[in-house]
C-alpha cells in the first residue's frame, strides 16, 4: 500500500480576498476580453441577489402576512440589479415594491423598468420619510440597490443622503447589494447597518468586518480571471449560484 499521498504536504487554503480596486478592472476584462454583456452581467447578480434574500428569509419565516419587500433602486448598475432582483423576487411569490428616487436615462435600466412593470410590480412615488413606521409595517424589510462601487461616499447628495437617514431609522431587516451605501473601502460608523450583505463576484474590502449574514452571488467568473486576481473564492456546493461566508 502506498502511504506517500497521505503523508504528503497538506494544502494550504489561501485567504479569500477582499477587493479594493479591483472590482471595476475585473468587470471591465468580462466586458471588453471575455465578451460578457452589461445586461447579461446584471441579470446574473439580480437573480443571485433574489435567491440570496430567499435564503435569508424564507417565505415562511417573514414576520407579516404579506411577504412585502420595498426595494430602493439607484441610478446606476446598483439599481439595475436591485430591478432585476425584484422581478425574481416577484417570480418567487415575493411581493416587491420599487422606490425610484431618480429614473435613469440609461436605456438598460429603463429596460429593467418597463420588465417590472410587465410583471405588475408597483412602484412608490415617495418615501414617507416623515413617518418610517409606516416602512416597518407595510413591508417585511428593505433591499439597499441604491450606491454601488462607482459612489462617492463622502459626497453622497440628496435625494440619497435623505433616505440613508431613513433607512438608520427603520426597525424592519435591510439587505445590502454589493455594498451598504456608504463605502466600497471602509465602513461607515454613522452609515446604515444592513443584516445582510450580498457581495457580487467577490467580497468588497468594506465587508471585512460585517458581522451580519454574508453571501456571495455570481458563481460565473472564468477561472483564469479568478487566478489572475487572486481571488481565492470558496467553493460552491453542488449547482448553487451562491454560498453563506
Amino acid at each position: 500500500m502506498n502511504h506517500s499521498s497521505a503523508e504528503a504536504e497538506p494544502e494550504t487554503i489561501e485567504p479569500l480576498r477582499y477587493l479594493k480596486g479591483d472590482a471595476a478592472a475585473i468587470e471591465t476584462e468580462l466586458l471588453r476580453d471575455y465578451k460578457f454583456g452589461q445586461q447579461q452581467l446584471i441579470e446574473l447578480w439580480g437573480q443571485a441577489s433574489a435567491v440570496a434574500i430567499t435564503k435569508a428569509y424564507p417565505l415562511s419565516a417573514l414576520s407579516k402576512k404579506q411577504p412585502t419587500v420595498l426595494v430602493i433602486c439607484g441610478p446606476d448598475q446598483n439599481g439595475s440589479i436591485g430591478l432585476v432582483c425584484a422581478r425574481h423576487l416577484r417570480i418567487f411569490d415575493y411581493e416587491p415594491t420599487i422606490y425610484h428616487p431618480k429614473r435613469s436615462s440609461h436605456s438598460l435600466h429603463q429596460d429593467f423598468t418597463i420588465q417590472c412593470e410587465k410583471m405588475d410590480i408597483p412602484s412608490l412615488s415617495y418615501l414617507p420619510t416623515e413617518q418610517v413606521q409606516l416602512i416597518n409595517d407595510a413591508y417585511n424589510l428593505v433591499i439597499d440597490a441604491m450606491l454601488g462601487l462607482e459612489a462617492d461616499s463622502s459626497n453622497i447628495k440628496e435625494p440619497y443622503s435623505g433616505i440613508l437617514v431613513t433607512l438608520k431609522q427603520i426597525k424592519i431587516p435591510i439587505v445590502s447589494v454589493d455594498v451598504p451605501s456608504w463605502d466600497a473601502e471602509e465602513p461607515s460608523q454613522d452609515g446604515i447597518n444592513p443584516e445582510v450583505l450580498i457581495s457580487l463576484m467577490a467580497p468588497k474590502k468594506c465587508a471585512l468586518n460585517f458581522s451580519g449574514k454574508h453571501f456571495l452571488a455570481g458563481r460565473f467568473l472564468p477561472y483564469d480571471i479568478q487566478k489572475k486576481y487572486e481571488l481565492n473564492l470558496p467553493d460552491y456546493a453542488g449547482t448553487d449560484c451562491l454560498l453563506e461566508l
